[in-house]
């Protein structure tokens, strides 16, 4: 299953960061997960919510820039190789990884649930499922 991930493209200094989050969260809309990945003149906010056509007008509303793209969270055993696995099939399948980050609200069990953004998410979600690696579903992770 793929979920719906917003981006924003944020200036690399104090403050910017808090506007998105205090926008969602005046709107009701909490994040369920989030990266923040940054460079030197600005950063990109990467995020889940449970309903994210909605986060992303409340963005917008807001003269924001929101991207939206598609990811796949993955389970991974919490254990030394368990994320190998998943990368196996992967790059057995001529994928590549575009980036990656941890969705840890929906870690349990010994287990660990991963955001990934692949080149390909369709031909990921085939080459994940043939090697046995279990792709969790929306409802799984959104509506806990």
């Amino acid at each position: 299953m793929k979920l719906q991930q917003l981006s924003l493209f944020l200036e690399n200094k104090p403050g910017t960061l808090r506007e998105p989050i205090e926008t969602l969260a005046a709107a009701g809309i909490d994040l369920l997960t989030m990266s923040l990945a940054d460079t030197t003149q600005f950063g990109i906010l990467r995020f889940i919510v449970a309903d994210p056509e909605a986060a992303k007008k409340v963005l917008q509303d807001a003269g924001m820039v929101v991207r939206m793209t598609e990811v796949v969270p993955v389970e991974v055993e919490n254990k030394p190789g368990g994320l190998a696995r998943a990368l196996v099939a992967i790059e057995e399948a001529g994928l590549g990884v575009e980036y990656m980050y941890d969705f840890g609200a929906a870690s349990r069990g010994g287990k660990a649930a991963i955001i990934f953004r692949f080149e390909d998410p369709d031909a990921a979600l085939t080459a994940l499922r043939a090697a046995g690696v279990r792709v969790f579903s929306g409802e799984e992770l959104l509506h806990k």
